[in-house]
């Protein structure tokens, strides 16, 4: 009986791991606890799995990203470009009623929202190439430093894809799983994106409209506040206030404090109440910005204060060419 037995567990351990893609590590448990916790069918789940293809090239792209191995000179020069420029342009003026009813309805600029689809896509035209399902499972599985990220937003996706009645292997993204015209990772998708035009679909892979609602609601539910700067240029006279720009682009410092260590307050409205302090990097030393909330609410998009400078800085070219056409 005792032999059954151990030959029955044997069989058994056997047809668990036949399922587990074997390039995966951990994906069993995963997959239990997508059953467990959102019903998924552990057998439709094994049978995508197996098909799915870790990237070399991914684990090499994600630990090389632009916002940590270039300085800001260099990073501007990638999206700060005529061509995106002028492709901004183009886009405000096919979408003006879609981005003028953003505007309107969350106080978010047109150009700061097609900036950001300028930064993250070039207006759509380059949506990533990796299957959504290998990138966030690759990273999942095999990328441990943000395994736990990368895993919770690959629940995040099979659930997504169930609630819009996508299929699982075909979505294609970036080398980080981020998705579409906006480039949303799963939880974000499944938080923030909008039903824009009506149509009753969510739809911000191929409906510019509603990835332009869904970008403006994304900033303010982030803390965008309707009318405020988001940057202000500055100048340090004396020591560099190391401890104040270690405080990061959330605005927790009182402009009397920057002041008094010598930061210069000459563009900065005396109204303001919270403010940060950054610094980029330029070929002759840095410079250095007064940064307000809204700033902190397009980092919230993407973590750089590097990103988040470009997508100002693009902002006010495409608005400036814009009015001028």
């Amino acid at each position: 009986m005792k032999h059954l037995l151990s030959i029955a567990a044997l069989l058994s351990a056997f047809s668990s791991a036949s399922f587990a893609n074997s390039s995966l590590p951990g994906l069993t448990g995963f997959i239990d606890e997508m059953h467990q916790k959102q019903q998924f069918d552990k057998a439709q789940l094994k049978d995508i799995f197996a098909q799915v293809e870790v990237k070399e090239s991914i684990l090499k792209a994600i630990s090389r990203p632009a916002e940590k191995s270039k300085p800001w000179y260099d990073y501007r020069k990638i999206f700060i470009t005529d061509k995106r420029i002028k492709g901004g342009v183009n886009f405000w003026q096919v979408h003006a009623e879609a981005l003028a009813k953003a505007e309107q309805q969350f106080g978010v600029p047109a150009e700061i929202i097609i900036a950001i689809l300028g930064v993250e896509t070039s207006y759509g035209v380059n949506v990533g190439s990796y299957r959504v399902v290998d990138a966030l499972s690759t990273l999942a599985f095999r990328y441990p430093p943000r395994s736990k990220f990368f895993r919770s937003e690959l629940g995040h996706f099979l659930v997504l894809t169930r609630e819009e009645g996508m299929t699982i292997l075909s979505p294609v993204g970036s080398y980080a799983g981020a998705m579409g015209l906006g480039q949303f990772m799963p939880s974000s998708y499944r938080a923030y994106a909008v039903d824009f035009d009506g149509d009753g679909q969510r739809d911000i892979w191929t409906n510019p409209t509603d990835a332009i609602g869904s970008i403006a609601n994304y900033l303010v539910r982030h803390g965008w506040q309707r009318g405020e700067p988001i940057a202000h240029p500055s100048s340090v006279i004396g020591p560099v206030p190391t401890a104040l720009l270690k405080k990061g682009s959330k605005p927790a410092l009182n402009p009397v404090e920057l002041k008094q260590t010598g930061v210069s307050l000459n563009a900065v409205p005396d109204d303001a109440k919270k403010v940060a302090l950054i610094t980029l990097t330029q070929p002759e030393g840095e410079e250095y910005w007064v940064t307000r909330q809204n700033f902190y609410s397009i980092t919230r998009y993407n973590h750089s204060r590097m990103y988040a400078m470009a997508v100002t800085q693009l902002a006010e070219a495409i608005r400036q060419q814009h009015e001028q056409n």
